[in-house]
């Protein structure tokens, strides 16, 4: 089979075949050559075929339009080839805050047939070390703010090469840029060669390395961003998540610049910054998580929100009350949906006008699933089971058992208990591993964070189980983050007890409730609930 690569790291270590996903292509337009490179189309094509002087990438102080992008890649990617040494299939491990020049590396390394591997900024060098090792990785580009938990973390390896951007010195990468020409012909890939390696956000633990094709590239923007998006060159995207998390380098860079249109890179966006940015620049498309939602709701009132016209959440599910509190603050239903790194995107959501407030949505034009029993067979609309989904992409990690975990009888398991109602629609119920089972009775412990969510005086909260040894069960635990003012004592306690009741049978409600500043969260925004079983079982009893 035809690759680009000469480097072939990546293509070695992908899982064989038999324990691939099964890949579904039954739409005309999830057809593809077999020689592509996803920054033609994403990129490329727009100054070919339209205006280049339509603006791109936007940032606080500045803005490109599609041709200087174009040219900060075309130009980055001869400092890869020419300077650095790379070759096709090398990995470029990138690092650096939600901005231009991290979107320009990113279409460089693609023009270059190279591998991107993008960091998340908090990543530290314990971290870096183990995605450098885990991918085998020699080449860097990075923010020069950025540099000392990189440089700590690949210190002792031979051969790595790193160039800076954000460095005024001769040395970095602004100035070997300057010798470069604006024109560079971008490697012919195979659809098949793999284009970037996706590290998975740490929710459950070790983080694992998914690999993903050119072909996968354009597959989400032909599936999600399509049928749930349906932007247009006019509108303007902006988020929190960073471009090292799949969902943020879908909403923030893949989309906007697949349809024509602009996006609005924040460093830091929190929630009152990307309510302000928002109405300053006339956001009309945000991505953020459901937590962030939360805190937007309560100071819409603030801020012109008029050009807004479509959220979307995802990194964890979306609570009702969180949606509920959005609509009614600024008129805009969110988008909910379920992706993940070893899918790429997002596969299950509804646009705007199908949404079901509660149910995150159908599977997505494209793609396929199912809820079944733990044999792997079809359960009846209503009942819970495993989450099954294929389609144009897939989980392929790069030389991991756990491959064999995620992938079973061709389809991808991502973890979750759903159950789906009779016209299609999926309703999130848990994690599997966050599943309470309590004196015989299965909890689902998002559920119970619904109903706490509901009171006024919670922000935040996190349902666990905890053992009981007296008992030989678990308890329901849930873990609360009052919003300012709140008195975190026992009638605190009782009184959140009392309401959970009026809401949910009463064996699902917590029986303790610690009250806490703040959650254990991914730099992504997930909550890492993991973390508070462990310390719930690492307590002495």
């Amino acid at each position: 089979m035809y690759t680009a690569h000469v480097d072939l790291f990546a293509r070695s270590h992908l899982p064989p075949r038999d324990q691939w996903p099964d890949l579904i292509f039954d739409f005309p337009e999830l057809h593809y050559p077999e020689k592509m490179n996803c920054a033609t189309r994403l990129l490329d094509r727009h100054i070919a075929e339209e205006d280049g002087n339509r603006r791109a990438i936007v940032w606080p102080g500045g803005e490109w339009t599609y041709e200087q992008l174009q040219t900060k890649a075309n130009q980055i990617a001869a400092v890869l080839v020419d300077d650095l040494g790379i070759v096709p299939g090398n990995r470029v491990l990138l690092r650096g805050f939600n901005g231009p020049m991290l979107a320009a590396c990113w279409f460089a390394v693609m023009k270059a047939g190279a591998i991107a591997i993008t960091a998340m900024p908090l990543y530290r060098e314990t971290e870096l070390k183990h995605i450098v090792e885990k991918a085998s990785v020699h080449h860097a580009l990075c923010d020069l703010r950025l540099a000392d938990a990189l440089d700590a973390g690949v210190s002792g390896l031979a051969g790595f090469t790193t160039k800076y951007f954000g460095d005024e010195s001769a040395d970095g990468l602004e100035a070997a840029m300057e010798s470069k020409p604006s024109a560079f012909k971008n490697v012919e890939s195979a659809a098949e060669d793999v284009a970037l390696i996706a590290f998975t956000s740490g929710t459950t633990g070790k983080a694992k390395a998914t690999m993903h094709f050119h072909r996968d590239v354009l597959a989400v923007c032909d599936t999600f961003a399509k049928s749930c998006l349906r932007a247009t060159p006019e509108d303007l995207f902006c988020g929190s998540p960073p471009l090292g998390f799949t969902f943020g380098l879908g909403g923030l860079l893949l989309f906007p610049m697949d349809a024509g249109a602009a996006t609005l890179l924040l460093e830091k966006a929190t929630p009152e910054l990307l309510m302000q940015t928002s109405a300053e620049q006339g956001v009309s498309v945000v991505f953020t998580a459901p937590v962030a939602f939360r805190t937007m709701a309560g100071m819409a009132d603030r801020f012109d929100l008029s050009r807004l016209r479509t959220c979307v959440s995802a990194g964890e599910t979306l609570p009702l009350p969180v949606y509920d509190a959005f609509l009614a603050a600024t008129g805009v239903k969110i988008i909910d949906g379920i992706g993940g790194t070893e899918m790429l995107h997002i596969y299950i959501s509804a646009r705007e006008d199908e949404i079901r407030p509660g149910s995150t949505g159908k599977a997505v034009p494209g793609y396929q699933a199912r809820v079944v029993d733990d044999n792997g067979k079809e359960v009846r609309p209503g009942m819970i089971g495993r989450l099954a989904v294929r389609g144009p992409t897939g989980c392929r990690y790069l030389n991991d058992e756990r491959q064999l975990q995620y992938v079973q009888n061709g389809w991808n398991f991502p973890g979750d208990a759903y159950r789906m109602d009779e016209d299609g629609y999926f309703w999130y119920v848990a994690r599997l591993d966050d599943m309470i089972v309590a004196a015989g009775y299965n909890i689902s412990g998002p559920e119970v964070e619904e109903a706490l969510l509901a009171h006024p005086d919670v922000k935040e909260c996190a349902v666990v189980a905890k053992p009981d040894p007296a008992r030989h069960t678990n308890m329901v635990k849930a873990f609360v983050v009052l919003n300012h003012g709140c008195n975190d004592d026992l009638d605190e306690v009782l009184a959140l007890q009392d309401f959970v009741k009026t809401k949910l049978a009463t064996f699902k409600c917590p029986r303790e409730i610690e009250f806490v500043r703040e959650l254990p969260r991914t730099e992504t925004g997930k909550l890492q609930r993991f973390v508070l079983r462990n310390k719930e079982v690492e307590k002495p009893q």
